[in-house]
């Protein structure tokens, strides 16, 4: 779903390239011609909002092309949707480079990619000529992966439980592959559902249990010297939250059931586990031992079904750009998204550590809309832009103050390493590559390719964790160090487009502090503190700010709060 709201609003990049070699092969590459093709293909598809990126005379062997470089700046921001050419050599003949663009940078950013010859399309799953032509050296990997899924998807329609046992059961001490009720979870399972029928609400339920000291579920497995995932950062070990009441009145596997393949991933390479439709389910009833008969269970999801709870999130599913970059001015905290119960429309942030709607320690909600929330973020950008369109030189002798030299020294030694390793690690690869293909073709006996192959892995190993090592290094000084070219380039995006997305937003914000509001009636206000990544809080000069800046939301009827600028 938001894949497909992202291509209704963002840019669909018609990308064209061509180099004084494809010169000889007519007219069929030339700009022009691509041009048509590409304008003719996205108007047959429905694919709006279209903006050529085109490097003529730039050879496909080098990606360091300006209008390509252009593409990739307006991808980090949010902008684009969609990326299509005429064929993958427009997009460039080093078959690592198009590898990693289309396998790894395209999905990251949620970017789909076609390619029209080729019949490439991304939207449609992997393609498998695509990987052939371009990543040779990752047949192994995706022949391995593609064995592994094979041999879990088959233990799965087997009837083999896939996950691990859910709070309240057990693996079996004699069978691995069975489970067991936990008693000591399970009184705890029982107690929800009963409290449930009862007529409390979860949130209720979830005070109950903490003020009972019952410790949540990824506590209780770490006193048992069980390993989970899930959250771990949770201070208190009885502060029950409730997303995992309801996570536990929800899961049809108390009845006995084993159910395989809830989630699944989009590829090898990407481990994020998306939701599976229930329709893909594989279902296997009264497998073990029950802690919550059938009929009770079916009960409490009728009851579920028709009961309205707060949303945390829009009905699309979609996070706000604000999501993560908003905290409490008091107490530190993050501020959560939430959606008013009555008018979806209207959607706000309030302090996950406030006692009036959570069982915190901070006494103020500092509620704030998010509507008006953005509009204040894009008044104070706009004062920025401005700043940099009429006074650069004030702008920039500003930020020059935030400059630290050794730290941006520091910067360019890792920068320097961390190249040096991405390329001895593409080099290793190719010659993995090439011992793999020397042994199929008989050129290298089994023994020698055994022997390179482990000594290649094992660098690989190596350099992988450098690599890690040092981008943690990195993010390390960019959270400290300010780049003024990089933070001028993303109000520069800014000036260019005119609305705020969230690359925009994380490339330009480290952090948002909110405050309470203050005052009644017509005179409430409310202070929010933007710090900027790199160089904290700007104090702008006077010039900067007009009355006409002010802006005042109408948080409900008869209430409304006004945003003042605090010039310097």
């Amino acid at each position: 779903m938001q894949s497909k709201k992202k291509q209704q609003t963002g840019i669909t990049a018609l990308y064209c390239r061509l180099s004084r070699d494809d010169g000889q092969d007519g007219d069929s590459n030339s700009v022009a011609n691509q041009k048509k093709m590409l304008s003719k293909y996205a108007k047959e598809n429905s694919l709006d909002n279209t903006r050529f990126y085109v490097d003529d005379g730039y050879t496909g062997t080098n990606f360091r092309r300006p209008s390509f470089q252009k593409l990739l700046e307006d991808i980090e921001m949010g902008y684009v949707s969609t990326v299509v050419v005429k064929d993958m050599s427009r997009l460039g003949r080093d078959y690592l480079q198009v590898g990693y663009y289309t396998d790894t940078y395209f999905p990251e950013h949620g970017i789909r990619f076609i390619a029209v010859n080729d019949m490439v399309d991304s939207e449609e799953g992997e393609n498998e000529l695509a990987p052939f032509r371009n990543v040779m050296n990752e047949m192994y990997a995706r022949d391995i992966s593609r064995k592994v899924r094979f041999a879990h998807r088959i233990r799965g329609n087997s009837g083999e439980p896939l996950s691990q046992p859910p709070f309240g059961y057990m693996k079996s001490p004699e069978n691995k592959k069975r489970w067991i009720i936990d008693p000591e979870a399970a009184a705890v399972v029982r107690d929800v559902f009963r409290m449930y029928l009862d007529g409390k609400g979860v949130e209720t339920i979830a005070r109950i249990l903490q003020e009972n000291q019952v410790m949540v579920p990824q506590a209780y497995w770490k006193s048992k010297g069980l390993s989970r995932g899930g959250k771990k950062s949770q201070p208190n070990p009885y502060k029950w939250c409730k997303t995992t009441v309801m996570k536990i009145l929800s899961q049809q596997e108390y009845c006995g059931d084993v159910i395989n393949f809830k989630t699944y991933s989009k590829s090898f390479k990407k481990k994020e586990r998306l939701d599976n439709p229930p329709g893909n389910w594989a279902v296997f009833k009264d497998v073990h031992e029950p802690i919550i008969d059938r009929e009770t269970f079916e009960k409490v999801q009728r009851t579920l079904g028709t009961t309205k709870h707060r949303a945390p999130k829009p009905e699309n599913g979609e996070k706000s750009m604000f999501s993560d970059l908003l905290y409490c001015a008091d107490c530190g905290k993050k501020l959560w998204y939430r959606t008013n119960t009555r008018n979806k429309d209207i959607h706000f942030f309030v302090c996950s550590n406030s006692t009036v709607d959570y069982r915190g320690t901070c006494s103020d909600r500092h509620y704030i809309r998010a509507d008006a929330l953005e509009e204040v973020v894009k008044l104070e950008l706009g004062r920025l832009a401005s700043l940099l369109r009429y006074d650069e030189e004030t702008l920039s002798e500003i930020l020059a103050q935030k400059t630290n030299a050794e730290l941006l020294k520091e910067k360019r030694m890792l920068e320097d390493a961390l190249q040096k390793a991405v390329s001895r690690n593409e080099t290793v690869a190719g010659l993995y590559e090439k011992v793999y293909e020397d042994n199929a073709t008989g050129k290298v006996t089994d023994e020698w390719f055994m022997q390179l192959s482990h000594k290649y892995e094992v660098e690989r190993m190596e350099l992988k964790e450098k690599i890690e090592v040092l981008r943690d290094k990195l993010d390390a000084v960019d959270s400290k160090q300010y780049h003024k070219d990089a933070f001028l380039a993303a109000v520069r995006k800014f000036m260019e487009m005119g609305t705020l997305t969230a690359p925009l937003l994380k490339e330009l914000i480290d952090h948002i502090d909110v405050y309470e509001t203050e005052g009644t009636g017509k005179n409430r206000t409310q202070r929010i503190v933007i710090y900027y990544r790199f160089v904290g809080y700007i104090e702008l000069p006077d010039r900067a700010f007009r009355r006409s800046d002010n802006f005042k939301a109408n948080t409900r009827q008869g209430v409304a709060v006004e945003y003042i600028p605090q010039p310097a």
